[in-house]
C-alpha cells in the first residue's frame, strides 16, 4: 500500500486527516482530542456545547434568555477547547469550527481563540469577516470551507483587500472543499436538485482553485486544500491526494469511533443505516442537509408541506429561546425551508433518543461497517489501507 505525505498548517506538521466538526456536541473535546494525539487535525464544534456539562445544563434548565444561554454555551467551549488540548498533549492541531449561519458566531470565534483553539474552521455560509474576527490572535489558523473555485476565488479576494494585515492582506491556511453530494449534515449547495451537479466534484475543482491561486500570485502547495465528502478509504484519500489535495476531511466515520462524543446510540443509529435511510432534505438554516431517516425524521417530512405553507414569523416560535441561527426557517417564516427547532432535535440525537433526534449522516458506507472502533484504528486504516480484525462485528 502506498504511504500517504504529512502536510503543514502554520509550521505543525500533520497526518492528512482531518476530522470534520460535528455538533451539536458529537465532536467535542474527547473526539478532536483523540484525533490530534494522533497527530491529525481534531475538530470542536462550537454550537450548544452545554449539554457536555451537567452544571450548565441545570443552570439552563428553564432558561429562555439569549444572552444567558450564549454565555454558559462560551463557558463550555472554553472548557472543551482547554480538555482537548490536554487531551492532545502537544500533538496535532487542535481547531473549531463555527459556522456562519450561527448569529453568535463572533462570540463563539472570540471565545475559541481566547481558549487555545489552533485553528479555526468555518463554513456554512462565506467566512469573509474571519480575519478580522481573529485579529488579536495572529498565531491561529484560519481554514474556510467552501464547496467550489468560485467561492475560493471571492474569499481569496476579498481577504487580499484587508490591508490591516499588510500589503497582501490575508491568506488562507488552509481550505476545506466539501462535496455536497457526499457530506452529512448541512450541505454547500443552494438546493437538493444541485447536489449532484458535476461543478462540485474534486477531479474540475481542485484545478479551478490551482488556477485561482495562479492568478492571484499564490504559489502551488502555499495554501494546503483539504477535500472532504465521501472520504471513508484508504484508496479515496491516495485518490484524492492525486488529484492535488494535501489532505483529506472526514466526517461520519470519526463520529462513530469509541472517542466520539455522541451517545452509544448515536453511533448505532449511524453505523446501522442503510443507503436507503439516508435522506436528504432542507433544514432551518435554509440549506440542503443529509440525515438518517428516524422515526421523527420520516414524521416531519410527511408533514413538511403543510407545515411550509403555514409558515409565518413569530420570535417566540424558537422552541428554546436561544435564536441559534442567523436566519431560521421556524422562527422567520421561511415558507422554503425547514419547520422545525434543529437545535433540539441535535440534542436529543446527542443524547440517544432514536424517537426525537435529528442524526446527520454522510451518504457513503462505514470503513469498518456496523463495527464501532477506534480513532487510531480508524486513522491506521486511512493510512494504510490494513483493516483490524472485525471478527463479525462489520456485517
Amino acid at each position: 500500500m502506498t504511504s500517504p505525505t504529512a502536510f503543514a498548517i502554520r509550521g505543525r506538521t500533520l497526518l492528512p486527516i482531518v476530522q470534520g466538526g460535528m455538533g451539536v456536541g458529537v465532536s467535542a473535546h474527547g473526539l478532536a482530542g483523540a484525533v490530534a494525539r494522533a497527530g491529525a487535525v481534531g475538530t470542536i464544534a462550537s454550537i450548544d456545547l452545554r449539554h457536555h456539562h451537567a452544571d450548565l445544563t441545570a443552570q439552563a434548565q428553564h432558561c429562555r434568555d439569549k444572552d444567558e444561554l450564549n454565555r454558559l454555551n462560551l463557558i463550555a467551549l472554553d472548557r472543551e477547547i482547554k480538555a482537548a488540548l490536554a487531551i492532545a498533549a502537544g500533538h496535532g492541531l487542535v481547531a473549531v469550527n463555527a459556522m456562519k449561519a450561527v448569529a453568535a458566531h463572533p462570540a463563539l470565534v472570540r471565545q475559541a481563540c481566547a481558549s487555545g483553539a489552533q485553528a479555526i474552521v468555518m463554513g456554512a455560509g462565506l467566512p469573509l469577516d474571519l480575519p478580522e474576527l481573529t485579529e488579536d490572535y495572529p498565531e491561529v489558523a484560519l481554514i474556510p470551507i467552501l464547496s467550489d473555485a468560485r467561492g475560493v476565488a471571492i474569499v481569496l479576494k476579498k481577504w487580499a483587500r484587508l490591508k490591516k494585515f499588510g500589503s497582501g492582506g490575508r491568506l488562507p491556511d488552509a481550505i476545506v472543499i466539501e462535496h455536497p453530494k457526499y457530506a452529512g449534515g448541512h450541505l454547500g449547495a443552494p438546493n437538493p436538485a444541485e447536489l449532484d451537479n458535476t461543478r462540485f466534484d474534486f477531479a474540475g475543482v481542485l484545478p479551478g482553485i490551482f488556477k485561482a491561486f495562479d492568478d492571484l500570485g499564490i504559489a502551488r502547495g502555499q495554501i494546503p486544500v483539504i477535500v472532504g465528502g465521501g472520504i471513508n478509504s484508504h484508496e479515496k484519500l491516495l485518490a484524492a491526494l492525486a488529484l492535488g489535495a494535501a489532505a483529506v476531511q472526514v466526517g461520519t466515520p470519526f463520529a462513530v469511533t469509541g472517542e466520539g462524543d455522541a451517545h452509544p446510540n448515536f453511533k448505532r443509529v449511524l453505523a446501522d443505516a442503510l443507503p436507503e435511510d439516508i435522506v436528504t432534505f432542507m433544514s432551518v438554516a435554509g440549506l440542503p442537509a443529509r440525515a438518517v431517516k428516524t422515526p421523527w425524521l420520516a414524521n416531519y417530512l410527511k408533514r413538511e408541506a403543510k407545515l411550509q405553507a403555514v409558515a409565518r414569523a413569530d420570535p417566540k416560535r424558537c422552541a428554546i429561546g436561544l435564536h441559534c441561527l442567523t436566519q431560521c426557517g421556524l422562527r422567520d417564516g421561511l415558507a422554503k425551508a425547514g419547520q422545525f427547532c434543529i437545535d433540539s432535535q441535535l440534542v436529543a440525537a446527542l443524547k440517544g433518543d432514536v424517537s426525537k433526534g435529528l442524526f446527520f449522516r454522510g451518504s457513503e458506507r462505514l470503513p469498518f461497517g456496523r463495527a464501532i472502533r477506534s480513532v487510531q484504528e480508524l486513522i491506521d486504516y486511512l493510512l494504510t489501507g490494513v483493516k483490524p480484525d472485525l471478527g463479525g462485528s462489520a456485517a
